[in-house]
Formats: structure tokens, sequence, C-alpha cells
């Protein structure tokens, strides 16, 4: 088995309550991820700004928003995360519509083992067969750096 098969990449749980984010915990802990959590859109950019993540997994609701603002806000990112969307109501209208909207795929929940862990790896080897190395966001133009 190669080394950098077992390198463990960050996956951020979004508006996930706390008993769905333990299953999922529990689920992953041998698939080689590092999970954090945060409650809103806003905690979501703000720590992909900083972190270099590579799958999100939101509730479709978010008290300051919705996934879909999620999904646009990581579009500005170098290396935007696959986002996954959770959801106790997930039907054909929802599954179609973040796949076209540019999403990875939706987990219905209450969370099967066997379909997270397929979900995740594919979304996992997706994001790393096509993002660059690098900060997360691309330097702005005529930013304060040092001048």
């Amino acid at each position: 088995m190669m080394v950098g098969a077992l390198k463990t990449q960050t996956i951020l749980f979004v508006g996930i309550v706390p008993s769905d984010s333990v299953c999922l915990d529990r689920i992953l802990l041998e698939s080689h991820w590092q999970s954090h959590g945060v409650g809103t859109c806003r905690q979501a950019l703000d720590f992909l700004d900083q972190h270099r993540v590579s799958v999100v997994v939101s509730e479709p609701e978010l008290s300051d928003g919705c996934w879909r603002e999620l999904l646009n806000g990581m579009a500005s990112l170098r290396a935007p995360p696959n986002l996954i969307v959770s959801s106790r109501l997930a039907d054909a209208r929802l599954w179609a519509e973040v796949l076209n909207l540019g999403g990875f795929d939706v987990l219905l929940t209450p969370f099967e083992t066997e379909e997270v862990l397929r979900v995740t790896r594919a979304a996992r080897h997706n994001w790393g067969s096509k993002q660059p190395a690098g900060p997360a966001r691309p330097a702005s133009a005529g930013s304060a750096e040092s001048q």
C-alpha cells in the first residue's frame, strides 16, 4: 500500500446535529479523516479560508443560509472542497438540484456506514485528483501585503 494513500485529510461538518456528527465520526474513524464541525455558513467559509478541506458535509438549511450559499461561497477557493448535502428528507429533487448546481452528492440520514464510506471516499478521491497545491484562496490583486 502506498504511504500517500494513508494521508489524513480534513472533512468539515456544517450544521450537523451533534448525534449525527458523533455517528459520522464513528463511521469515519478508520478512514483517515480529521473532522471539524461548525454551525453556520459564515463559520464554514471562515474555516475554509484558513484550512485546506477536501470534503464538506452540510445540512440543507443553516441558521444563516443554506447549502447553496455555502457552495457559492466555496467557489472562490483555490481548491474548493466537494460538498455533500445531508438530509433526513432527501429525495430525487434535492439530489438532482445538488448535482446540477455543482454539489458532489446527497447522504440520507440516519447514516448508513457503507453509504457514508462510499460517498466520502469518492468525494475525497475526486477532490484529490483535480486540485492544485497552495493556499486556500488565490492572492487578491492589489492586496496590501508588504509594499
